[in-house]
This record gives structure tokens, sequence and C-alpha cells, in this order.
């Protein structure tokens, strides 16, 4: 037993999900889906490219 009560939360947190639908920064998914100004963007900034001395090249 017990199952009733389980799956009545399972649908109840399923249809708030469903149903609810916070406010959308619209600006800023545009700006995300457009890639623009990746590099700025990115908290870690531009990936350098991968040198002779590359420690993982014996690995390929």
């Amino acid at each position: 037993m017990g199952r009733g009560r389980q799956k009545a939360k399972q649908t109840k947190v399923a249809r708030k999900l469903k149903y609810f639908s916070p406010e959308t920064d619209l600006e800023a998914l545009q700006k995300e889906l457009s890639g623009a100004n990746k590099s700025e963007d990115s908290p870690y900034g531009e990936i350098p490219p991968a040198t002779e001395e590359d420690d993982w090249e014996d690995y390929r």
C-alpha cells in the first residue's frame, strides 16, 4: 500500500510543471541561440588551440 499517495504526489508535480509558465527573458534566449559574443559570454573565454606539446597527443 501507499502507492496511491505516491502517485497522487507525482501527478500533482506533473500538472504543476505542465501548466506553470514562468516569465521568460526572450532577449537573453535570442542572444544565446544566435551565438553572438560567445567569447564574452563564456566564463572560460576562448579555448586555446592544441599545440604540438599536447600531453594527450600520445593517446589519440
